[in-house]
């Protein structure tokens, strides 16, 4: 009994670590809990399947898309587009928000521009981007660039910012030249938090999906969303949903692997 209610008082400490064991049942618990209630409302009968279909029907659509390779070809498009927008974003974004965050002159000059175009909504810049570049995958690409970037420089200019003078200082008693300063001590301190904010926008990226995918694609799984509402495939819906969420998972889950092998310290 007492073991139990020190495993309890664990639970309850703030920042405390819990066992693995733990964890794992935490999160399954609340899997079973969302696909208990969903069978429960709709073999129950008490939300229509137009509303809301059945699990094995999504199930069984999943299937039939996936056994003659549609699916694939739908899930690869969308993953082309969403890691090419996120990549271009990324490769820019980093470099040019670590020399905002570290230099006040670049920071002058870039940051009332960044913060005016980041709260610009995206869709309502698609026919532009259908404008100026056309309806080809450079379109797709874009917006979720312009969706993810500006964002993205803010939240690492924040991290560069916050890195230690003291330890900055130090970097210049042991000999770094100021011109390293950047590369050498500034990167590696805030590459934790770098990484967090990749992992936090490359969720940004994937809820743009169906809004890159809104005009004029011909595959991708926000365009067969956005096919099915057309005809009121609600099961096809969900699939595409469940989907693109377990993708955002599995990107999740790599900048978790990759925050731990990068920076292990800040683990």
């Amino acid at each position: 009994m007492s073991k139990k209610r020190s495993l309890l008082q664990t639970f309850l400490i703030p920042f405390g670590e819990i066992p693995a064991s733990a964890a794992v049942v935490a999160g399954a618990v609340i899997w079973i809990l969302v696909f208990g209630f969903w069978a429960f409302a709709t073999y129950g009968g008490y939300v229509a399947d137009m509303f809301l279909p059945v699990p094995d029907a999504v199930i069984r659509r999943g299937i039939a898309l996936a056994s003659d390779g549609t699916l694939f070809v739908h899930m690869w498009s969308s993953i082309k587009v969403v890691l090419l927008g996120f990549l271009v974003s990324a490769a820019i974004s980093v470099p040019l928000g670590l020399y905002m965050g570290t230099y006040k002159i670049v920071q002058a000059m870039l940051e009332p521009m960044v913060n005016f175009i980041r709260y610009l909504p995206v869709t309502s810049l698609v026919p532009l981007f259908i404008l100026w570049i056309g309806i080809g995958i450079e379109q797709r690409i874009t917006v979720i660039f312009f969706g993810t970037f500006f964002s993205q420089l803010v939240m690492i200019s924040d991290e560069a910012r916050a890195v230690s003078r003291d330890l900055l200082n130090a970097s210049y008693t042991l000999g770094t030249k100021r011109s390293e300063a950047v590369w050498h001590v500034i990167f590696p301190a805030a590459l934790p938090g770098i990484i967090n904010t990749l992992r936090v926008t490359m969720g940004w990226a994937w809820t743009y999906l169906v809004v890159a995918e809104l005009v004029a694609a011909n595959s991708g799984l926000g365009f067969i969303s956005l096919k099915a509402m057309r005809g009121f495939q609600v099961d096809t819906i969900f699939l595409a949903i469940v989907l693109i969420g377990l993708l955002g998972l599995v990107s999740d889950l790599f900048f978790r692997f990759l925050r731990r092998r990068l920076a292990p310290w800040a683990a």
